[in-house]
């Protein structure tokens, strides 16, 4: 008998209790699909759930902006990974532009504004926030917040709305 490769023989022992089943989300990065996934924060501005990690704090999603202009300022509380699959953008406070194929990371405490330039008709960003974001006028005064509470009850309301049921969400809810 010729010698077993284990390599080959897949994980035998159970997961650890309690573990939460992977999230997999066939053609997650395709932008031009079912426009369904798009939750709408505004007319020209919306996002695409993959993770909302209520356990951890942390959402990772696809930001995607259809108009040109500044879209917010805002203060963040944790890190922030942001990869531009579409499109560019930048902040006020920097001298980088961010273009397809890019990656910008974000300490937490940073405040910027958020601007896609006129020459932009659509930019598409993944983002995975943790903690949270406070929305601030030029002087901090803060105006409003964003977490992955506010991301789930978004969510939530949008699937309802458009008739999968507010418990669609639970699929991206670890």
């Amino acid at each position: 008998m010729a010698d077993l490769d284990v390599s080959k023989i897949a994980y035998q022992l159970p997961q650890p209790a309690g573990m939460l089943p992977d999230i997999f989300i066939s053609a997650a990065m395709n932008l031009d699909g079912d426009e369904r996934d798009w939750v709408a924060q505004s007319p020209d501005v919306s996002f695409k759930p993959l993770v909302l990690s209520v356990s951890q704090g942390y959402y990772v999603n696809i930001l995607r902006v259809r108009s040109s202009g500044v879209l917010s300022r805002h203060r963040h509380t944790g890190p922030v990974h942001a990869f531009t699959l579409r499109g560019t953008w930048h902040y006020l406070e920097h001298d980088w532009v961010a273009r397809a194929g890019d990656y910008a990371f974000e300490p937490p405490g940073e405040t910027h504004t958020l601007v896609v330039p006129d020459d932009c008709a659509e930019m598409a960003t993944l983002f995975h926030v943790t903690g949270g974001y406070t929305y601030v006028d030029p002087y901090g005064a803060a105006l409003g917040y964003e977490d992955v509470f506010t991301k789930l009850a978004n969510v939530r309301k949008h699937y309802e709305a458009i008739g999968l049921g507010a418990g669609y969400a639970d699929r991206f809810v670890r």
